[in-house]
């Protein structure tokens, strides 16, 4: 993948305002009152404008009204990206357990015992 294909922003699903249309990469035009779920992990790009993406990623991307595209994103990333979270998950919890809260410490070392 070269840098072109990259978004850069640091996320693969995002819930956004969907934009009136979207032309080089940007929006044109302001925003509507729906929201769009973007899913780069599917196969969405965020510069692309909705009637640009195939009708299966259109389906993905709705459009909803906030309280559904919240509910859509969270359905979203439990059915098809919650297993490439979990590793990630996992660590934070281990993490969590090897330094427990009330004990300070300090790039990873105990400083109670000076460790």
């Amino acid at each position: 993948m070269t840098d072109q294909d990259q978004t850069g922003l640091g996320w693969t699903v995002v819930l956004r305002r969907q934009p009136v249309r979207i032309v080089a990469g940007q929006a044109e035009g302001g925003y509507t009152d729906a929201y769009e779920l973007v899913c780069c992990e599917c196969g969405d790009h965020p510069d692309l404008d909705y009637r640009e993406v195939a009708p299966k990623l259109q389906h993905i991307r709705g459009p909803y009204q906030i309280a559904a595209g919240i509910a859509a994103y969270e359905r979203h990333v439990s059915r098809y990206h919650r297993r490439q979270a979990a590793p990630a998950q996992a660590e934070r919890r281990n993490r969590r357990a090897a330094h427990p809260p009330g004990r300070a410490t300090l790039a990873g070392r105990d400083l109670a015992s000076n460790r």
